[in-house]
């Protein structure tokens, strides 16, 4: 769900209050460790996908994916963007927004809203056309704001489309609707909030005080249309309420320079900012494919909060290999400064073979927590990403949505690890420790573990500021876990953490044959 990025900030602020969870993702609040290693957890796919297929004339193919889950009622609602092409009669449904809903995320419908007809057939799912004044309608990015006074505007949808200008230019770029339930939808009057570069692929960037935008007639009447803008987002727009500036983000690729200086060389991740969804902040380029990428690039870079942490399942481009898509896990803690420590280990690469997602995968900044399950939905092709139309088009075709899931909040974790065998240790034995940075435990009454001690056990011990053990909080005294759960609660025999003498303390876990994957303070 896209967990409603506004809501999102306020029950995180709420939940912070009554608890703390630390992820084990980095290492920002560890002090050291020993003895293990970060391994990044892999999602798994549902056995039931694609839970949406291309069944109706105008879904040629399915990619953008957007959800909410409603925490009330627990309906799901999804919307995907399905592309037509040439199928289409009329330009402005060659790329359209198709609604679906499912009562537990995995069996959906798609309702007959006989709101947009196609070609003639009125009983469609199709919830949002295109200008039809140029190129495609692109993406879809739904916000569910439950704090919005108005109602007829709790719904709003972020996607990219064509404009005429007051000059009579016609540009691409963010529009806005609003909707009272996510079906029936109102287009924003001012479009493009802000504008996007197109065409001149390759081409110097003008110079300061020349106008970006051209326009020329080819012999066949047509008109070649280009804006070009040096720092510029492109067609995608994944949204989420930034809870740590209070502000309104948007992440999704932007064209940065070649090594000439040329324009749309590749896509990095680039983000803008705004306070009312109105008024956007100059693109700012946050991070890029560097020289360990070769001819990899970016596609889009969705990107969720949670637990103190920007995550984004990050489109790796493969454009020399015919445009597939692969999904590195990428992290940060202020959403600026992004890092890469799983770029080698990719969080979700493509079905091997025939399969509807074995070509592009194209994820969002939707996560929906379903009990103690994380839930992702993603659009995929079986083939390319790039090409458009002449690269879908083929009976053998294949796209949908589908959903991978995660153990809740197992993004990656800490395993122990024995140390190399000498000659006089054959197998050493496989333990490690992690210890955390003081922190003032006034106040709390209970340490949970999230951990795969399955086959081990994981231990909790308590240290004075200074390092040194505390009598009965000691690995001893405590009860350990020998199962895997993603909430166990830490006992010792005969102290609770209200005995603590004041100050700050040391967290020890200590692990043998396990990975730990975060503590909640409660």
């Amino acid at each position: 769900m896209k967990l409603i990025p506004l809501f999102l900030a306020v029950f995180t602020l709420q939940a912070i209050a009554a608890e703390r969870t630390i992820l084990f993702v980095d290492d920002h609040d560890i002090l050291f460790r020993a003895g293990t290693r970060r391994v990044l957890e892999k999602p798994v796919r549902h056995a039931k996908n694609p839970l949406i297929t291309e069944d109706k004339p105008w879904e040629m193919a399915i990619a953008w994916t957007s959800v909410h889950r409603d925490k009330a009622t627990g309906k799901y609602q999804l919307w995907y963007q399905a592309y037509a092409g040439k199928r289409a009669q009329l330009k402005t449904h060659e790329c359209v927004v198709c609604y679906a809903e499912s009562a537990d995320g995995i069996t959906f419908t798609k309702p007959n809203l006989g709101l947009f007809d196609f070609n003639g057939e009125k009983n469609t799912n199709i919830v949002l056309i295109g200008s039809g004044l140029y190129g495609d309608r692109y993406c879809n990015s739904v916000i569910v704001d439950v704090t919005e006074p108005d109602a007829a505007k709790r719904y709003k949808m972020l996607y990219y489309d064509w404009a005429k200008t007051a000059k009579g230019e016609i540009v691409a770029g963010l529009h806005l609707a609003f909707s009272p339930d996510g079906i029936r939808w109102t287009k924003h009057p001012k479009a493009p909030l802000y504008t996007a570069s197109f065409g001149g692929k390759k081409l110097q960037p003008p110079f300061a005080g020349e106008n970006p935008y051209t326009e020329a007639t080819a012999p066949d009447g047509r008109v070649k249309r280009q804006l070009l803008r040096p720092i510029s987002m492109s067609d995608a727009a994944d949204p989420l309420f930034d809870p740590k500036r209070k502000v309104w983000a948007i992440y999704g690729k932007a064209w940065i320079p070649g090594p000439d200086g040329g324009l749309g060389w590749k896509h990095g991740m680039g983000r803008v900012e705004s306070k009312d969804l109105l008024h956007w902040s100059r693109p700012q380029i946050v991070c890029f494919p560097d020289e360990h990428d070769g001819t990899l690039e970016f596609h889009t870079s969705p990107v969720f909060f949670r637990h103190d942490r920007y995550f984004s399942l990050n489109q790796i481009l493969n454009r020399p290999g015919g445009g597939t898509m692969d999904i590195e896990l990428m992290l940060s803690r202020d959403g600026i400064d992004w890092q890469r420590p799983f770029r080698d280990d990719l969080w979700l690469k493509r079905s091997p073979g025939e399969l509807f997602d074995s070509g592009t995968l194209a994820t969002n900044a939707d996560i929906v927590i379903e009990g103690r399950e994380m839930r992702f939905y993603y659009g995929a092709y079986s083939s390319g990403a790039i090409g458009g139309g002449t690269n879908i088009i083929g009976d053998q075709q294949k796209s949908g949505v589908g959903m991978v899931s995660l153990p809740l909040d197992r993004f990656a974790g800490l395993r122990s690890e024995p140390e190399a065998p000498t000659l006089k240790i054959k197998s050493p034995p496989d333990i490690g420790q992690i210890t955390l940075k003081p922190v003032d435990l006034a106040g709390r009454t209970e340490i949970d573990v999230n951990a795969n001690a399955a086959k081990g056990a994981v231990w909790c011990e308590i240290l004075d500021e200074d390092g040194f053990r505390l009598p009965g909080f000691d690995k001893a005294s405590c009860v350990p876990l020998n199962k895997d759960t993603t909430r166990y609660r830490f006992a010792w025999k005969e102290k609770k953490l209200a005995d603590l003498p004041t100050g700050k303390h040391h967290i020890r876990l200590h692990l043998q044959n396990s990975t730990v994957f975060a503590i909640s303070l409660h």
